[in-house]
């Protein structure tokens, strides 16, 4: 995966963006003007580059653990994104962190997509052909989609930009969340339409039709809850049909932990789509934000969630051993969470430098043969974005809700558990009693992958899940209108009025 891809893009992340520094000079001799710059294929092949560069910033990679600090899995002892101030209500237009940043990236990331898309439709050149086209316009529209879905998930109502801006247009007014869904689902479906149907983990790094429709799924079940909580049934089938699909053309990592990896993500049969990272030039500091800095601790209920090898929870099974904690649990446990030091066994140790105010910390990031993790650990894991254990529990938890609990929810189920040897669900569950089930299991197989916070707002529990935290390091409080957030006050203050706030925090 890790290809020319990343190593065009230390050179040419700026290109889009570079003639923003200098305002009053509109050709910097030291940069490339966007206008002069597509003259052959090679161009847009550093372009495209740029427009997966876009997907580096922290909220949506190394800092997909963080986002789990906005929900009842973790603290984030630096307040990294702001999660304090989220968790605790105070939660503003200012705040900050994340807030800010998921709007303002997304939109970067956008411009460059809508710069690549309209320079791509100008272009005249016989080296590109009619079916690149497509493809590239299927990788860029798959990105977007990507961000679009940030911004609809987190802020509803927000500026629909489909080209490049200008100072005619560049004030922005919001459109209903709908119809941001509704472009989410047209980018998606040309670039299933038009990207390789090979898997993404032979295809070079480079987005493929089935990381567009693992995508399209996580969309389409975020949205199929609307602002209730309550399922649209016909969504969940598209999402169950999705899947099934996606089901078919890929294989779970033999090795839970091979996922998250540097080592073993190359070619790895489970990933579906990762943010990619290449050393020495193009790093980032998982092991050193994980591993040294505890800056995202788990909480104690996070870690009292994982069963018992008997399949029954922790402090209820025979099996519970209350001196050491690790001991008889699901292996996912050991494969998520370190206490207090990370350990790989004799020669790979690490003691973090700072507190580990849970006691302790996540391992599922860091890379053993990175020890020690410091400032200058040279970390390329790679962020794994979309991957088939999700993909599974998609699809039991659409077919729980448009079915109940039949043979194949219990079989996805049973096959995910088995990767790590835990038994299958016991036969009779009442749909209900699946869904509790399926819940559970996202938590734990998908914990600290940044789906959390997108699981308690999609199903409308944040309230009831997040106000019973008991926590000695922070008070939770969380208020309805925080299943969206507020518009960064920034980009208010500067549209003169043509954005409006959302109405909640006016």
């Amino acid at each position: 995966m890790k290809n020319r891809i990343i190593i065009i893009i230390i050179s040419i992340t700026s290109l889009f963006l570079g003639a923003c520094k200098k305002t009053l000079d509109l050709n910097p001799n030291d940069q490339i003007a966007t206008a002069t710059f597509y003259k052959s294929k090679a161009d847009f092949d550093e372009a495209l580059a740029a427009v997966y560069a876009s997907l580096q910033p922290e909220e949506f990679a190394v800092g997909i653990g963080f986002r789990d600090g906005f929900t009842d899995n973790g603290y984030n002892q630096f307040n990294s994104g702001n999660a304090k101030d989220f968790v605790q209500g105070n939660f503003n237009p200012t705040t900050g962190g994340y807030e800010t940043a998921i709007y303002d990236d997304s939109y970067i990331g956008i411009a460059r997509v809508n710069l690549f898309l309209q320079n791509l439709n100008n272009y005249k050149g016989a080296d590109i052909s009619d079916s690149q086209r497509k493809l590239y316009e299927g990788e860029v529209r798959f990105i977007r989609a990507f961000f679009y879905f940030q911004l609809y998930s987190i802020y509803g109502d927000v500026p629909l930009v489909l080209e490049p801006l200008n100072l005619s247009n560049q004030k922005q007014p919001k459109v209903p969340a709908a119809q941001v869904l509704t472009q989410i689902t047209t980018d998606l479906d040309y670039s299933i339409a038009n990207l390789n149907a090979a898997p993404y983990y032979s295809n070079g790094g480079h987005a493929a039709a089935s990381s567009a429709k693992a995508l399209k799924a996580r969309v389409l079940l975020f949205a199929a809850y609307g602002s209730t909580g309550t399922p649209d049934p016909a969504m969940l089938t598209q999402v169950r049909d999705l899947c099934l699909d996606l089901m078919s053309q890929y294989k779970l990592s033999t090795n839970f932990e091979d996922i998250f990896r540097d080592a073993t993500q190359k070619n790895n049969t489970e990933i579906m789509f990762s943010i990619n990272f290449l050393a020495p030039n193009n790093t980032a500091p998982w092991d050193m934000y994980y591993g040294d800095w505890d800056a995202c601790a788990p909480m104690q209920n996070m870690v009292d969630a994982f069963e018992c090898t008997d399949g029954q929870p922790y402090g209820v099974s025979p099996l519970t051993d209350a001196t050491n904690q690790f001991n008889n649990r699901d292996p996912r446990l050991a494969k998520t969470v370190y206490n207090d030091s990370v350990y790989f066994g004799p020669g790979k140790v690490h003691h973090p430098s700072n507190l580990r105010p849970t006691g302790y910390g996540v391992i599922k990031f860091l890379e053993p043969n990175n020890i020690p993790y410091g400032f200058s650990t040279l970390s390329q894991q790679d962020a794994v974005i979309l991957r088939l254990g999700e993909v599974m529990l998609m699809y039991a938890e659409a077919q729980n809700e448009v079915a109940g609990p039949d043979a194949t929810v219990y079989k996805a189920m049973a096959d995910l558990r088995a990767r790590v040897n835990m038994p299958p669900y016991p036969a009779g569950y009442t749909q209900d009693e699946m869904r509790q089930r399926i819940r559970h299991e996202r938590r734990v197989e998908l914990a600290f992958e940044g789906l959390r916070h997108y699981d308690l707002l999609r199903w409308h529990i944040a309230g009831p899940v997040l106000n019973a935290v008991q926590s000695s390091l922070i008070n939770y409080h969380f208020e309805d209108k925080f299943y969206h957030w507020p518009l960064p006050q920034t980009e208010i203050d500067k549209s003169g009025g043509v954005l409006v706030q959302n109405p909640d925090y006016k």
